[in-house]
């Protein structure tokens, strides 16, 4: 049973040793022969390699645990968009640190599944931790107290069943946006009324395809000049939405870190507009989240600490490996109207003996601890050293959009808030700015983001490696100089398709 071992037990280790020197040896070999940020050639190639190294993936015999690792492993890593290459920089997918993808190799080991607490006794008090902590950084003020006989270093504040600040853990911001909504859908029908969103044009698409799920109206959008939410728009609107409908409380969504630009909403006179008028205030921090951890720069996100509930994802600006998302909300007892009973997971008299209750922590049933890597990386490196990260790759950021602001060829949009930077080539129209895209990806050089911005098409850049230097940067420009240049001079390898031939990514 030698390829059919078990990863889990007193024996699991042992089978597992020689097992990931196979993948370390993949991931290696894969990285050197890629040669770059991503492969080159485009979709059909990639595909058409990729299927001749792997052959069947269900052939009648096998081939061994060691050589199907190394084969597939390594033609994974040959065709990866690896997000730890610096030029590997359009979208919010960032480069895992080593410890978390060492932490997640134990959680697929052990397997818990945080949906009853008799699959997962310790990882669920993980869980509790965490989240409790993340919360506290969200809402700093709303939990005082210690727990009885803490020692001077257990930081665990304890306000009772229902008090205090709390999160859930997420598959990511999609799914902690439409939580988000949920609890302020179901609170609202308490109350007898109904929940009607209202966002940004500059919300993520998953604030529109959540309030479709839920049942809800389409949301009401209100203007974003330069890519924030407008307060005078947002009161009128709200004005607006009392007078036409009074069964209606509004749900306004405000985002801290936008996928396009990065930008951050004025959330003190969105908070205060919000509490005047009456509404709920949920904040889309899945980006700019982790600002918080930083003392110099948590001040970029004024305001988050008044909203009901917020969305913070670490596998964005956290360097965590898919998926590390959260909701957080001030008080606890907001999240009860997600309880739900299932006899074989929460029965009654298991709840009133003492077991903790996990179905309500979730809409997911089984669930992966995918909060035992944050809890490793935050134990490892600490606030501060979670702070260094932030502000080093902000800082990167900076940097490379004072060296496009320097640069003749190209337009800048903004300095970056938190570490996305928007530019377009002096000159040049949408299509020019699509076929460089294009042609960069299809010679493996740099995995470069587009944003339609203002009615215009931007390249984007979102930093997310602090280990990036200035002579990535410098090289990355370089490359999208020369393909703007061979672009201009003429179509490379037959792209004449125009910008409206691939969309824009929310």
């Amino acid at each position: 049973m030698r390829d059919g071992a078990l990863a889990g037990g007193a024996a699991g280790p042992a089978a597992l040793g020689p097992l990931l020197g196979a993948v370390l040896g993949a991931l290696s070999r894969g990285a050197v022969e890629r040669g770059g940020p991503l492969p080159e050639g485009g979709p059909e190639a990639v595909a058409a390699r990729l299927r001749a190294a792997v052959g069947a993936v269900l052939p009648e015999q096998g081939v061994g645990a060691r050589e199907a690792l190394e084969v597939l492993v390594g033609a994974v890593a040959r065709g990866a968009a690896d997000p730890a290459e610096p030029l590997c920089a359009a979208h919010l997918h960032c480069p895992p640190l080593a410890v978390a993808a060492a932490a997640d190799l134990a959680a697929s080991a052990l397997n818990p599944s945080l949906d009853s607490w008799d699959q997962a006794p310790a990882a669920s008090e993980v869980e509790a931790l965490v989240c409790g902590e993340l919360a506290r950084l969200v809402f700093p003020g709303a939990g005082p107290g210690v727990s009885p006989g803490a020692g001077p270093d257990a930081g665990c504040p304890e306000t009772g069943p229902d008090g205090g600040p709390d999160a859930l853990v997420t598959t990511g911001g999609t799914e902690a946006n439409q939580l988000g909504l949920l609890l302020a859908r179901e609170r609202q029908a308490a109350a007898g009324g109904r929940a009607r969103v209202v966002c940004g044009a500059n919300a993520h698409h998953s604030v529109h395809r959540s309030a479709w799920l839920l049942g809800l109206e389409p949301p009401l959008v209100v203007p974003a000049p330069r890519g924030v939410l407008d307060p005078a728009a947002l009161e009128a609107a709200l004005d607006g939405l009392a007078r036409a409908d009074a069964g209606a409380r509004a749900l306004v969504v405000a985002t801290a870190g936008t996928t396009d630009t990065g930008a951050v909403d004025p959330l003190p006179r969105v908070a205060e507009v919000v509490r005047r008028l009456g509404a709920w205030l949920h904040v889309d921090a899945a980006y700019g989240g982790p600002l918080l951890f930083s003392a110099a720069l948590r001040q970029r996100l004024a305001g988050l600490e008044r909203a009901d509930s917020v969305t913070f994802d670490l596998h964005k600006l956290g360097w965590q490996p898919v998926a590390a998302g959260f909701l957080a909300v001030p008080e606890r007892a907001a999240l009860r109207v997600l309880d739900h009973r299932a006899d074989y997971l929460n029965a009654d008299d298991d709840t009133e003996a003492g077991l903790p209750d996990l179905l309500g922590r979730s809409l997911r049933t089984t669930r992966r601890p995918d909060v035992l890597k944050v809890a490793v990386t935050l134990r490892a490196l600490g606030r501060a050293g979670m702070a260094r990260l932030v502000e080093r790759t902000c800082a990167a950021a900076r940097e490379l959009a004072d060296r496009v602001a320097r640069d003749a060829r190209f337009e800048l949009y903004a300095h970056p808030t938190v570490s996305t930077v928007v530019f377009r080539p002096v000159g040049g129209d949408d299509a020019l700015v699509a076929r460089v895209r294009r042609q960069l990806l299809e010679h493996g050089q740099v995995v470069l983001g587009r944003a339609a911005v203002e009615g215009r098409l931007w390249w984007k850049v979102t930093v997310l490696n602090p280990a990036v230097r200035g002579s990535d940067l410098a090289a990355l420009l370089k490359l999208v100089a020369e393909a703007a240049g061979a672009q201009a001079a003429g179509p490379v390898g037959g792209d004449s398709s125009d910008a409206a031939d691939e969309g824009v990514e929310a």
